[in-house]
């Protein structure tokens, strides 16, 4: 359906256009703008319409205010010229306004086109704010789990270890000698058998898992 409609709309578009074409041409020589000169006026007022139109469908959307503006400019001139050419005006004898509005057009044409593209090249040339960077995911602090440390060694004699327990002194000396001793000793004197020691907590520890239950 697009295809259908877009052969009969550019037919129209081209025929409108050279229409306009002809009659800023007509205006343009009626004014004394004779020879060349009077082919670049349509071609003025078509590309500052031009201009302005692509601003206005490509720009970002932050002004669009000053496209507009020229784009209705140059649409004044190009309608005002067809029906200036309608007959609505004698082109023998313009009146001295229209004359002077025709001479000054370049100017308007060149500061309107400066405008636009200086605004086209600021909108390109402004910086754009970086992307945040993403919030790091909040770690939740996680206390270390306290190492069991071995508890320090306590070392007692036999007698010191007993009453501490609440056993015979016999019962720690049996545990620390014999065949199978269950209990470490320490000599604080190498040799000496009076400087005997056992450490308390693992003294305590076997005894306890000796005893029986209830005792």
């Amino acid at each position: 359906m697009r295809e259908k409609l877009r052969d009969p709309i550019l037919i129209q578009a081209v025929i409108a256009a050279a229409l306009s074409f002809a009659h800023i041409h007509d205006i343009a020589e009626a004014a004394g703008q004779g020879g060349w000169k009077a082919w670049a006026y349509p071609v003025s007022v078509d590309l500052l319409m031009v201009m302005a139109w692509k601003q206005i469908r490509t720009d970002d959307g932050s002004s669009k205010a000053a496209p507009w503006v020229w784009f209705l400019v140059s649409l004044a001139a190009s309608l005002g010229a067809n029906i200036a050419t309608a007959g609505v005006l004698n082109l023998a004898n313009l009146p001295v306004g229209l004359r002077v509005l025709v001479a000054g057009w370049p100017a308007i044409a060149f500061l309107g086109g400066s405008l636009l593209v200086h605004s086209r090249k600021t909108h390109a040339e402004e910086p754009q704010e970086p992307a945040g960077e993403p919030e790091a995911d909040e770690v939740e602090e996680v206390d270390p789990e306290p190492v069991n440390e071995a508890p320090a060694r306590v070392l007692v004699s036999y007698a010191e270890a007993a009453g501490i327990i609440g056993v015979a002194p016999e019962t720690v000396r049996g545990a620390a000698n014999g065949d199978n001793p269950r209990i470490r000793k320490f000599y604080l004197e190498p040799g000496n058998p009076r400087s005997v020691r056992v450490d308390l907590n693992e003294a305590r520890k076997v005894i306890n898992n000796r005893r029986p239950v209830g005792a």
